[in-house]
């Protein structure tokens, strides 16, 4: 019975831990493609993406990869 305690925790502090990393890496892309759609077109340039390619990364839904 123990053990079976242990593994349904166990599972749970996986699932919240999953969780809290998804939420976390959507955040990231969220700010990361406002960032994105702001920069310049001479940024742009430097980094080698054109204006189309960042509006396309821009447009995309946060849980999009």
């Amino acid at each position: 019975m123990n053990m079976t305690l242990t593994t349904s925790r166990a599972r749970r502090v996986s699932t919240w831990s999953q969780m809290k990393n998804r939420i976390v890496e959507w955040r990231r892309r969220s700010y990361s493609r406002h960032e994105l759609g702001s920069l310049n077109d001479m940024t742009l340039r430097d980094i080698g993406l054109s204006r189309a390619d960042a509006e396309f990364e821009a447009s995309k839904p946060f849980w999009m990869t």
